[in-house]
């Protein structure tokens, strides 16, 4: 390469981001060499053809990537590479969860913050009701609570509640182990998800808070601590009670209501309830659409729904059949078990095509 079209190191980290010295000390590594340098003066020049490699480098070494693994990913196929990265992240967010539990220990035996019992409970119960009822959240900027549990603890029930506005998730839990005390917060989402393998090999966990924490303690596992958010949670309740009576009730399979749901991957899903059964459409055409045994009672309907939203409301219904009560085609439905309603699910409809 002619002299004229390299660069030397001071320009070249310019171009690229990296300073003098990381170059030098990537080259030592033999991450990133130069393309010339002057025997005489010892001075090091780089092609343009480096950086792209170099800008690469620069951004793998700003998500804190080793460098042996920084050097993998950078010679790997495109594929390769971005197995890699994946590994890294995954490594580095397992890794802050480590420390954030192990600061939020601690914090806890630092300050020696009495903690309060509010209930103990089932760890595959618990680990059950905290997956089904995280369904229903969303992570939206700004508004960390739609991404959270609201826990409410009285001396014989705990009730668990989520929603992102467009679906409203709850489940009630009977305690293993009654206990004296009410307390209700809202409680990080993501970090209870996180918990839910270990509460699941659980088979018993106390709950526990203090002023700022969460704590699942377990016999057999290291204790698990969420954050408590500070925001305040929807009022769920003042909702449910607000809701119209129920027109129309449909009593059917869940598995079989599954199966019809995923034969339509539009993004619109159509419900049409008749006493005859019930039809799933993909779309409110005329035709028949997939035809469901089922066990109506009130009004004929037609309603519409998203499948992001109606599908889990489905799929984590507890039992073999699910029984959905509906107000209209705007109206909130309700999703439950046909013989256990202590999961309950309510799901927004989407306006009619017929209505527009």
């Amino acid at each position: 390469m002619p002299n004229s079209e390299l660069m030397p190191i001071g320009v070249f980290a310019r171009r690229t981001g990296l300073t003098a010295s990381a170059l030098r000390f990537y080259a030592d590594s033999g991450v990133l060499t130069p393309v010339e340098v002057d025997p005489v003066s010892g001075y090091r020049y780089y092609g343009a053809d480096r950086v792209a490699r170099a800008t690469a480098l620069r951004q793998l070494r700003d998500i804190a990537m080793p460098i042996t693994v920084v050097e993998a990913v950078l010679d790997a196929e495109p594929g390769e590479a971005s197995r890699l990265i994946d590994e890294h992240v995954a490594k580095v967010l397992g890794d802050a969860s480590a420390v954030q539990q192990k600061a939020a220990s601690i914090k806890y035996s630092l300050t020696e913050v009495r903690s309060l019992l509010i209930a103990a409970l089932k760890g595959p119960v618990l680990a059950d009701a905290i997956e089904q009822v995280l369904t229903a959240t969303a992570h939206e900027p700004g508004m960390p609570v739609l991404g959270a549990l609201h826990v409410e603890a009285m001396q014989e029930a705990v009730t668990l509640t989520a929603t992102d506005r467009y679906r409203l998730a709850t489940r009630t839990l009977v305690p293993a182990e009654a206990t004296a005390a009410a307390w209700a917060a809202t409680v990080d989402g993501d970090e209870l998800r996180a918990a839910i393998s270990d509460i699941r090999r659980s088979a018993l966990v106390r709950v526990e808070v203090t002023q700022h924490g969460f704590w699942l303690r377990m016999a057999d596992r290291e204790d698990r601590h969420c954050r408590l958010l500070s925001e305040e949670f929807p009022d769920y309740r003042l909702m449910l009670a607000s809701l119209p009576e129920a027109t129309t009730r449909v009593t059917l399979s869940k598995d079989l209501l599954l199966r019809a749901l995923e034969e339509h991957p539009e993004d619109r899903i159509t419900l049409r309830v008749t006493h005859h059964g019930l039809n799933v459409l993909a779309t409110e055409a005329e035709a028949p659409g997939v035809p469901l045994a089922a066990t109506t009672t009130g009004l004929n309907l037609q309603i519409s729904f998203e499948p992001t939203t109606l599908c889990p409301a489905v799929s984590t219904a507890i039992g073999p059949d699910v029984m959905p009560d509906l107000r209209g085609p705007d109206q909130p439905v309700t999703i439950r078990s046909a013989d256990r309603g202590d999961l309950t699910t309510l799901t927004m409809p989407i306006k009619s095509d017929r209505s527009a």
